[in-house]
C-alpha cells in the first residue's frame, strides 16, 4: 500500500512538472513575427544627407518592408510635406523641429543624430573687409534656409556675443542652392549656411567667420508622424529602419575614405568638397535622451524671447524615446 501512495504521488509530482515546463514553453516561445511586407515607409531627406550613409553602407538590404526616399533641400519644405502626409519620416536640425513642431505639424522626436557643430557657419568672401562679427553691423547677411533653422540661431547668438542689435544687420532668408550662387557671385557680404553648402563655400575659398562650435547644439533630429507612430506595422517598420540607420553611421565611422567617396559621388560633388566636410566630425545615431530634450527646450525658450516662435512648445511632450526601441 506504501508502495502505492509512493508511485501516484510520483506520478502527480512528475504530472505538476511536466504542466510547469510546458507552461514556461509558452513563455519563452518568441513573439511571431509580423508579416510587414505591405507596408511602406517615404523616407524624407535634406540634400541625401541620410539617403547617402545608408545606401553606402548598404544598411536596408533585405528589409521585409518598402521605403521610397523624398529629397529636398531645406527643413521648410521637408516639413511641409511631412504635415501633408508626403513623408513618414524627416531628419532636421533643432531650430527647424521646433518650428515645425511650433506650427502644429503632427510629429514626433524618435531619434537623435549626433555631429560636431562645425558644419554650421557665417562665412565671407576670402577678400571681404569683415574680420568679426562686430563687423556685421551694416551688412547684408543672409540666412539659409528660413526662419527659424539653425543658421539663424548662430546668428542671433553670434550678435548678441559681439553686442551687435540684431536691426543694426540687414537679414534675408534664401534657399541654401540659391544662396550658394548669390554668394559666389559676391552679391551678398555674408552668409549663415550648414553642411555641404558651407563645405562647397569654403572649398571655393569662403572664409569662417565664426562657426557653430560652442553655440549650436550639433544635434539633428530624426522626426516621425504621429500617423506613422499609431499604425502598430508602421511603427515596427520604423524602429527597423532606425536600427539600420544607426548601424550606417557605425558603418561610415569605420569607413570614412570610402564613405567620403561615395558622398562625393551621389551628390556630384568634388571628392576635396566631400572629404572637407567629413572632416568636420564623425555623427552618430542614438536614442534621445534626458539632456537631448533639455539642449532643445533652451533653444526654443531663446526663439520664444526673440519673438520668433510665437510661443513655447514642450519638447518632452512631442518626443518618443520608446520609437528607437526593438518593438
Amino acid at each position: 500500500m506504501l508502495d502505492r501512495r509512493l508511485w501516484k504521488s510520483a506520478m502527480l509530482l512528475l504530472s505538476g512538472v511536466a504542466l510547469l515546463l510546458g507552461g514556461c514553453g509558452d513563455a519563452v516561445a518568441p513573439k511571431k513575427q509580423a508579416d510587414l511586407s505591405s507596408v511602406k515607409l517615404i523616407l524624407g531627406d535634406q540634400a541625401k544627407g541620410l539617403r547617402t550613409v545608408v545606401e553606402a553602407a548598404h544598411a536596408l538590404e533585405g528589409i521585409p518592408y518598402k521605403v521610397e526616399w523624398a529629397n529636398f533641400q531645406g527643413a521648410a519644405p521637408l516639413f511641409e510635406a511631412l504635415r501633408a502626409g508626403a513623408v513618414d519620416l524627416g531628419p532636421a536640425g533643432d531650430t527647424p523641429v521646433l518650428a515645425a513642431a511650433t506650427g502644429g505639424t503632427p510629429l514626433r522626436i524618435v531619434a537623435v543624430r549626433r555631429s560636431q557643430s562645425r558644419g554650421i557657419g557665417i562665412l565671407v568672401p576670402q577678400d571681404s573687409p569683415i574680420h568679426s562679427v562686430a563687423d556685421l553691423k551694416g551688412r547684408n547677411v543672409v540666412v539659409s534656409s528660413a526662419r527659424g533653422s539653425i543658421s539663424q540661431y548662430l546668428l542671433i547668438r553670434a550678435l548678441a556675443n559681439a553686442g551687435v542689435d540684431e536691426k543694426d544687420v540687414n537679414v534675408g532668408f534664401v534657399l541654401p542652392t540659391d544662396a550658394l550662387s548669390a554668394f559666389n557671385a559676391g552679391k551678398i557680404d555674408a552668409w549663415a549656411t550648414f553642411g555641404i553648402y558651407q563645405a562647397f563655400a569654403e572649398q571655393q575659398g569662403a572664409r569662417v567667420l565664426i562657426s557653430g562650435e560652442g553655440i549650436n547644439t550639433g544635434l539633428t533630429f530624426i522626426t516621425a508622424s504621429d500617423e506613422v507612430l499609431t499604425d502598430p506595422l508602421k511603427r515596427q517598420a520604423l524602429s527597423d529602419v532606425l536600427q539600420r540607420f544607426a548601424k550606417a553611421f557605425e558603418w561610415a565611422r569605420q569607413n570614412p575614405d570610402e564613405y567620403a567617396r561615395v558622398f562625393a559621388k551621389a551628390n556630384d560633388v568634388p571628392l576635396e568638397v566631400s572629404q572637407r566636410l567629413r572632416s568636420w566630425g564623425d555623427e552618430s545615431l542614438l536614442p534621445v535622451e534626458p539632456r537631448d530634450v533639455q539642449a532643445l527646450q533652451q533653444v526654443d525658450d531663446l526663439f520664444v524671447e526673440k519673438k520668433i516662435f510665437p510661443h513655447r512648445v514642450d519638447v518632452e511632450k512631442f518626443t518618443d524615446a520608446q520609437a528607437f526601441a526593438k518593438e
